[in-house]
């Protein structure tokens, strides 16, 4: 369909990378290039600082190029996906994102991805920012905040555990790029704990320096998700709009503790009861206690229901509900909002909901990249968002 693309001086420019409260532009992607990357050889996507609306059939590539965007930040990107997997077949070079990017000093050039130098099956990313080598992905916590949505989180309510806790963690990347290092310090601690202990005979020094490293970083990672679930909670409650307001709380162990006592003392706590449990937890293979055991607790508050309860289409509402909520948290704090990946976001939202998606990422001021496959769905975005059509590994303007 055709649009009239406005341009920052006509008095209808809105993009949705808007100055936030600070006078500071929000993260925004100004020009993305990516090369081997999935089912791309190479292709280009300038956006002026726009919203981006991809449309196109199933399959085309839409997806692969919100997963490229989501490598600009910390951690394993939207779909998780080994590093070895993203590799265009038949590529005869690494794969790579680049991408000029708003700040408050102006725009930086962000490069990432496989090292070239490394081993044939090699996990190791590396980072450039203005083509000067960092020490790894950490680093891009100090420059983009990102958060998504994809159809494969429409049954987060329903499925385990593991992914809700990724969810929190992830929005807890917007206010503490930090907390990434936390939880995999926890991890590989908890993962080192486990190996000593199905050995045997393990000395318990080892032991010790493991489980304090553990309930060091362990607690602290239970805060930080419990503090930010709280917070989204209460300002999720007050908005007034077509989304419902989903009641959220952190569940498990580690969780109530922190409600009843300081963190020092769940520090000890935690100690304790690792060192009790060795031989339970060398019987089971994992610890019985920790972060790691928590949950996300989500309930539709106008019905008091369960959301893995409730329709597909409340239970996406849901989810949209808790991430406009932190992107408006983390612009109110930082002063600059995060970058929204919507994948399919148009599925199970109705006009009046989708209309309203709209408007809120404008009142943000964040910039969000969008795909589906009915480019009409995303009309109301004429001439503030730029839109592209994606088919057989091309992007084309429209």
């Amino acid at each position: 369909m055709n649009k009239a693309v406005a341009t920052p001086l006509d008095p209808t420019f809105s993009p949705t990378a808007a100055p936030s409260a600070s006078g500071a532009p929000s993260p925004a992607v100004l020009r993305l290039t990516v090369s081997e990357f999935r089912c791309y050889r190479r292709a280009e996507v300038v956006t002026d600082g726009y919203g981006v609306v991809l449309t196109g059939p199933n399959g085309a590539g839409k997806t692969n190029l919100l997963e490229a965007v989501s490598f600009l930040a910390p951690g394993r990107g939207l779909r998780r996906a080994g590093l070895a997997e993203i590799e265009r077949h038949g590529a005869t070079a690494r794969w790579a994102v680049s991408a000029a990017v708003t700040q408050p000093g102006g725009p930086v050039t962000i490069g990432t991805g496989r090292d070239p130098d490394a081993g044939a099956e090699s996990e190791r990313r590396m980072v450039r920012i203005d083509g000067q080598p960092q020490r790894g992905p950490a680093v891009l916590g100090d420059y983009m905040a990102l958060s998504w949505l994809t159809p494969a989180m429409d049954r987060l309510f329903a499925d385990g555990s593991s992914a809700r806790r990724r969810f929190v963690d992830r929005l807890a990347l917007g206010f503490d790029p930090d907390h990434a290092r936390r939880v995999a310090a926890y991890e590989q601690a908890m993962r080192e704990r486990a190996k000593l202990l199905e050995a045997g005979n393990a000395d318990p020094a080892w032991l010790d320096a493991l489980e304090a490293t553990m309930a060091g970083e362990g607690v602290a990672v239970a805060a930080a998700r419990s503090q930010l679930v709280a917070r989204l909670a209460a300002l999720a409650a007050a908005a007034d709009g077509p989304f419902p307001a989903p009641a959220l709380a952190m569940t498990g162990e580690l969780a109530l503790w922190l409600e009843t006592m300081p963190a020092l003392e769940a520090e000890e706590r935690l100690v304790a009861s690792l060192a009790r449990a060795r031989r339970r937890d060398a019987e089971t293979g994992r610890a019985g206690a920790g972060p790691h055991r928590d949950d996300l607790a989500v309930v539709f508050r106008a019905k008091n229901q369960p959301a893995r309860l409730c329709s597909t289409g409340e239970q996406k509402a849901m989810l949209v509900a808790i991430v406009l909520a932190h992107a408006r948290l983390v612009a109110a704090e930082r002063g600059r909002a995060p970058m929204l990946l919507l994948d399919e976001i148009a599925a199970h939202l109705d006009a009046q909901r989708r209309a309203a998606l709209f408007q809120e990422i404008g009142r943000i001021g964040c910039q969000a990249w969008m795909t589906g496959t009915d480019e009409m769905l995303f009309a109301p975005l004429a001439g503030r968002a730029r839109f592209f059509r994606v088919a057989d590994a091309t992007v084309q303007p429209r």
